[in-house]
C-alpha cells in the first residue's frame, strides 16, 4: 500500500488539501473550500478579522472530502498558512475533540489577518525599534499584540498562547500546550532577529510586551510532534511538521533552477527568487524598500516584492460591480460577473487607460494608494477597464522589483502560481507582455503542494 504525504494550507480566501504519493511525488488527491471566513468591521479601526470556527470547520469539511483510504496510510503531515496573522487560544482549551473523528474549536480568538490596518502609522512609529533587518507592520503579529496592550488589555488576560492560524492547527493536531513556530512565521510577525533565530526578548520586555505569548521556535522543515487522535482516518500518532510560510510553500512547489524567479498572484501578490547561499541580510530594516528579504529554508533567504494587491484588487472590483448592479435592480453573481469581464478583457487586447492598482497601500509606501489615469470617453467599457486592472496589478509588481534588479540576478525565466494567475488569462497575457524572460506556469504549484513536498524527503 502507498504511503501518503498530506499538505495543508490555510489561506486568506480557501483551505486546501493535497495527498502526495511519498515515493512519485505525485498528487493522489486535492480538494479547496472557499473559508467564508471573513468577519465584517463596523468598528472604525479598519480591523481585519476571519471567524477561526468557520476556518476550522472548513478545513474538517475539505480533509473529509479526500479517499478515506488514503487518509489511513497518511505517514506525514505538513501545514502551511497566511503569514502576518495572529490568533490567541488558552492552553488545553484550544479545541474540542469530543467527536472523536476530528476538532472544534474551543477557547480561542478571532483570526486578526495580515490584511489588519489598526495599527496606523502614528501608532507603528510609537513601537521601539525591531533588531532585525525586517520592519514591523499592521497586521504584523507583534505589533498587534502592542495594539491590544494599549487598547484593550484585558483581552489578551484571557488567553495563554498566540501563533499564526496554521501554528494553531499544528498545535491541536500534536496537542501542545504551547505554540511552535518556525522562523518563517516568527520574521513575518516582526521582533525575531533571522540571524541569531531568536525573538527580541530585551527589546520587548522593556515594553511590558507578555512574553509568554511569544512562540518557541524551531527550524523550518523540522517535525515538532504526532498527531494525538485519529483524524478523518488518519491514525493517531502520525507526525506533524512545523507549520510553514504560504509564500516558502509556494515557492517550494516550482522553483527548479537558480535562474528561476517565481510570480505568485493569489489573494496578494509576490515576485521572488532564491538568493546565494551565502547571503546575508542587511542589519537593520530599510522600510522604505519595495523588497525585503524573507527566509526560506536552512539558511538561505528569498528576495521578495511582496505587494498587498493582487487578486484582491480584482476582488474588489467585482464587489463594486455587484453592489452597482445591486442597487439598479440587477442581480448576478460574482462568479459570472468575473468570467464576464474576464472574456470582455481578452476582446480588448490593449488600452490606453492606466489604473494604478495600490487600493490597499504598500507596506513602503502606505500612503500611495489607487489611481485611474488617461481617462477618457473611449476607454470606459468593461473590458478596457479589466485589461487595465490586470496589467496595473503586474506593472505594480515590476515596478517594485524593476527588470534590470532581474538581469543582474541572471534571471532568465518566470514560473508563474497561483489562483489568480490560474483562472485569468488576461492576467497571463499581461505577465507575458511586462517581462523579457520566459516565462512558463506551474500546475499544481501552490503552498498546499510545498508543504508536502518539504516533508516528502
Amino acid at each position: 500500500m502507498s504511503a501518503y504525504i498530506l499538505g495543508l494550507d490555510l489561506g486568506t480566501t480557501s483551505i486546501k488539501a493535497v495527498l502526495l504519493e511519498k515515493q512519485t511525488r505525485a498528487v493522489a488527491a486535492s480538494q479547496s473550500l472557499p473559508s467564508a471566513s471573513d468577519i465584517a468591521d463596523f468598528s472604525g479601526i479598519k480591523a481585519k478579522e476571519q471567524d477561526t470556527r468557520r476556518i476550522v470547520d472548513t478545513l474538517n469539511r475539505c480533509i473529509a472530502l479526500l479517499p478515506r483510504d488514503k487518509l489511513q496510510n497518511v505517514a506525514k503531515i505538513g501545514v502551511s498558512g497566511q503569514m502576518h496573522g495572529v490568533l490567541f487560544w488558552k492552553a488545553k482549551s484550544g479545541c474540542d475533540w469530543s467527536n472523536g473523528n476530528f476538532f472544534t474549536a474551543g477557547h480561542i480568538s478571532q483570526l486578526i489577518t495580515w490584511q489588519d490596518g489598526r495599527c496606523n502609522n502614528t501608532f507603528l512609529s510609537s513601537l521601539p525599534k525591531p533588531d532585525s533587518h525586517l520592519s514591523v507592520s499592521t497586521g504584523f503579529g507583534c505589533a498587534t499584540i502592542f495594539w491590544f496592550m494599549k487598547h484593550r488589555p484585558e483581552f489578551l488576560k484571557d488567553f495563554t498562547v498566540s501563533g499564526t492560524i496554521q501554528d494553531y492547527v499544528v498545535a491541536m493536531l500534536c496537542g501542545l500546550d504551547r505554540c511552535v513556530m518556525t522562523p518563517q512565521n516568527a520574521a513575518s510577525w516582526g521582533f525575531y532577529n533571522t540571524s541569531t533565530s531568536m525573538w527580541n526578548v530585551d527589546i520587548l520586555n522593556a515594553t511590558g510586551f507578555p512574553l509568554h505569548l511569544l512562540p518557541q521556535c524551531v527550524p523550518s522543515g523540522k517535525l515538532v510532534g504526532h498527531t494525538c487522535h485519529d483524524w478523518h482516518g488518519i491514525p493517531a500518532g502520525t507526525p506533524v511538521g512545523g507549520a510553514l510560510g504560504d509564500l516558502q510553500c509556494a515557492v517550494y512547489s516550482c522553483l527548479s533552477e537558480n535562474t528561476d524567479a517565481v510570480l505568485n498572484i493569489s489573494t496578494s501578490a509576490q515576485l521572488t527568487f532564491a538568493m546565494p547561499a551565502d547571503f546575508k541580510p542587511p542589519d537593520f530594516p530599510q522600510p522604505h524598500s519595495s523588497t525585503t528579504f524573507f527566509p526560506y529554508f536552512g539558511c538561505s533567504y528569498l528576495v521578495v516584492a511582496a505587494s498587498l494587491n493582487g487578486g484582491n484588487v480584482l476582488a474588489t472590483f467585482v464587489q463594486m460591480l455587484t453592489g452597482w448592479m445591486k442597487e439598479l435592480g440587477v442581480e448576478l453573481s460574482d462568479q459570472s460577473l468575473y468570467e464576464k469581464m474576464i472574456q470582455c478583457a481578452l476582446n480588448q487586447e490593449s488600452s490606453e487607460l492606466q489604473v494604478i492598482p495600490t487600493i490597499l497601500g504598500e507596506r513602503h509606501a502606505a500612503f500611495s494608494l489607487g489611481q485611474m489615469n488617461n481617462i477618457s470617453p473611449s476607454n470606459l467599457s468593461l473590458g478596457h477597464v479589466t485589461r487595465a486592472v490586470c496589467r496595473g496589478i503586474v506593472d505594480n509588481l515590476c515596478a517594485m522589483m524593476p527588470a534590470e534588479h532581474l538581469q543582474q540576478a541572471g534571471i532568465s525565466r518566470i514560473v508563474g502560481s497561483g489562483s489568480a494567475i490560474a483562472r485569468n488569462e488576461v492576467l497571463r497575457q499581461e505577465v507575458e507582455r511586462a517581462f523579457t524572460q520566459s516565462v512558463i506556469y506551474r500546475q499544481n504549484a501552490d503552498s498546499a503542494v510545498g508543504v508536502a513536498l518539504v516533508f516528502c524527503d
